[in-house]
Formats: C-alpha cells, structure tokens, sequence
C-alpha cells in the first residue's frame, strides 16, 4: 500500500498489509516512519520510494528499510526505435 504520512502508514499496516511503500519522505522521515511502522507491524515489510538516487541512496538505506525502488533506473533510459518484420 503506498503512503504518505505515518497515519496511512500505521492503518495499512494494522489492516494487513504485507507492504507498506513509503512515497517522497526525506531520509530522516522515512527512517522514524519506518520505525514506527516495524515496532508496531514487525512482519510487514517496508519499502522507500519517490526521489532516490544513485547518488543519495545511502542517505535511504537503513535498518528498518526492506526494499528500495528507484525510478531513475528506467526514467532516464533511452528510448530505441525498431521495428520487427515478420
């Protein structure tokens, strides 16, 4: 389920789900949410998402931190233009 604030966070959690992707938090609140969200919901895993980096990653990895997805993976990639004849 993807959240934006603790509260989603905490009532995704609570409801059951099995991953709760944290959207657009600055490091430092990603890493209190992600906290939270483990004491109270230990089984669920937590995923950062939106603005992550290469180059800021690290700033992102943690302990409470399961999954990273990083757009900038497929959005910078360059398109290829071919056709197939069959």
């Amino acid at each position: 389920v993807e959240c934006s604030s603790l509260e989603q966070a905490l009532r995704a959690s609570a409801a059951g789900a099995d991953i709760v992707l944290l959207d657009n938090f600055s490091p430092q609140a990603l890493h209190q949410v992600a906290a939270e969200v483990k004491a109270k919901q230990p089984q669920v895993l937590v995923e950062a998402s939106g603005g992550i980096t290469l180059e800021n990653l690290q700033d992102y990895l943690g302990p409470h931190i399961d999954v990273i997805s990083m757009g900038c993976l497929t959005q910078n990639a360059p398109a290829l233009d071919f056709s197939l004849r069959v």
